[in-house]
């Protein structure tokens, strides 16, 4: 696939999605919305991914931090069994069993909230820390999976220490997840932000594969902590 128009749509290339013309949309202050939300609202009706995700078909924006990650990493290949954790609403999801092809290989969705269908994509509400998750995915993979996708992130509080600390939790809970279902060689993606307390992940993650880096994708808004693990090559 020429991985230059992997989006199939209008302009195609990933990176000229956030040079795309399109007319500014302004949103009128009103006495039951506040000033926060108001600008919010403005800068995601203005966000250039949220328009191409429209137009491209995809559920969510996050479609491209992944396309474009594949596009630095090589990460997704026909054949391979894909396990999407936190996949709702299936942003993520679309853009693996697309590339995927009709070329075999499996990929199941989890998470703990419901997800429209998508064709190809074997769907599981649960949550992936149940003491049975991994047998029961295993299963709907016909094996240990090829590389572990996770876009997930719990709710805020608000209050930024916290939720740092939430966040890499749970970062840390999918990368024993990954370990645990993971084949050897293969590799693990997940949302990670900076803050002081990911030292954990990152020793875990560096102990158990070849290669361990970070990315930015384009899409990830510039103002956000937000970053990316790959991890490839893994071992036991």
């Amino acid at each position: 696939m020429d991985k230059s128009k992997k989006t199939g749509g209008k302009g195609g290339a990933l990176g000229d999605v956030a040079s795309r013309r399109r007319k500014a949309v302004r949103v009128k202050a009103k006495s039951r919305r506040s000033e926060s939300s108001r600008q919010w609202l403005q800068r995601h009706l203005n966000d250039p991914y949220v328009a191409a995700a429209q137009e491209e078909g995809f559920r969510s924006r996050a479609a491209f931090k992944l396309l474009q990650l594949d596009e630095k990493f090589g990460l997704l290949k026909p054949g391979l069994r894909i396990l999407d954790l936190g996949a709702a609403p299936g942003g993520w999801s679309q853009v693996a069993v697309k590339a995927m092809g009709k070329k075999g290989g499996k990929l199941v969705a989890t998470d703990i909230l419901p997800m429209q269908p998508i064709a190809g994509v074997a769907f599981l509400q649960l949550d992936f820390m149940d003491e049975d998750a991994p047998e029961q995915l295993k299963a709907l993979l016909g094996g240990p999976a090829d590389l572990v996708l996770s876009d997930m992130a719990p709710n805020t509080t608000g209050h930024p220490g916290t939720d740092h600390i939430r966040i890499m939790a749970l970062t840390e809970m999918a990368a024993h997840f990954a370990i645990d279902i993971l084949a050897p060689n293969g590799a693990f993606v997940c949302k990670f932000f900076q803050g002081g307390a990911e030292r954990g992940v990152l020793d875990l993650l560096k102990k158990h594969f070849a290669k361990t880096r970070h990315a930015k994708p384009p899409a990830s808004r510039a103002e956000s902590s937000e970053t990316y693990l790959v991890a490839q090559g893994f071992r036991k």
